[in-house]
């Protein structure tokens, strides 16, 4: 059984979600001391992570940082905070997805079962089979599938799932105009249950990455549709 961990101050909330798991098969572990966020997280060794951030004493994305330190568990952060920036802001700090409060319950649910299936169910299966293929290659850049890495001329840069996935369509579709609904179908399978500011933040993280190896501008954004990239 999957373990979920809610860091969550609204008690009304906390138990709605706990009970909203709990409905469809999972295991929940609720924090209620937060002096001991990091205590209980260790303690429990949840398989997912919802993570509010405003919280007591320490905000979720504190909390966020300090358990990127040591696990690669899914974390959604939810937040009333509307803003790109403070999805960034998160996503950079180790936030795999972000939702804004308030939010439709099937769109929470779905969420968690998308990143339960991923990390540890059939994709994850598969992707780990497709990891053992040879590295792509466009130009004098490279995207190692073994290590989700992105290899420039003289730097390499580690890669989460999401930003791997989108750096993977983009190798494959270099050149073409890839609409923003394709992105998501890539990432997620099913975009109907995709904020479309999500997109917008992984491709604003990668773009930084590809920056920082030296290759700035090469993801163009074609306004009203979609992305292109282009090496040339």
């Amino acid at each position: 059984m999957y373990r979920i961990m809610i860091v969550e101050d609204d008690v009304p909330l906390r138990e709605q979600l706990s009970q909203i798991l709990q409905g469809y098969g999972y295991s929940v572990c609720v924090i209620q001391d937060f002096h001991k966020v990091e205590e209980q997280f260790e303690k429990e060794s949840p398989h997912l992570v919802v993570l509010d951030i405003n919280l007591p004493y320490y905000d979720g994305n504190y909390y966020c940082k300090i358990f990127r330190r040591s696990s690669k568990v899914p974390i959604i952060i939810t937040s009333a905070r509307n803003s790109e920036m403070n999805q960034i802001l998160s996503i950079e700090l180790g936030a795999d997805d972000y939702l804004v409060k308030p939010f439709a319950v099937e769109l929470f649910i779905a969420k968690v079962n998308a990143w339960i299936r991923r990390t540890y169910g059939d994709y994850a299966a598969e992707t780990k089979g497709k990891e053992e293929d040879n590295q792509l290659a466009v130009g004098d850049l490279t995207l190692d599938e073994k290590g989700f890495k992105l290899i420039g001329k003289s730097k390499t840069m580690e890669l989460s799932k999401n930003e791997f996935k989108l750096m993977k369509v983009f190798f494959q579709r270099k050149r073409e105009v890839l609409t923003r609904e394709e992105l998501l179908e890539a990432l997620w399978d099913q975009s109907d249950f995709v904020d479309d500011n999500t997109l917008t933040v992984n491709i604003t993280r990668l773009r930084g990455k590809l920056a920082d190896l030296g290759y700035e501008g090469i993801i163009k954004t074609k306004r009203g549709v979609g992305y292109v990239f282009d090496l040339d």
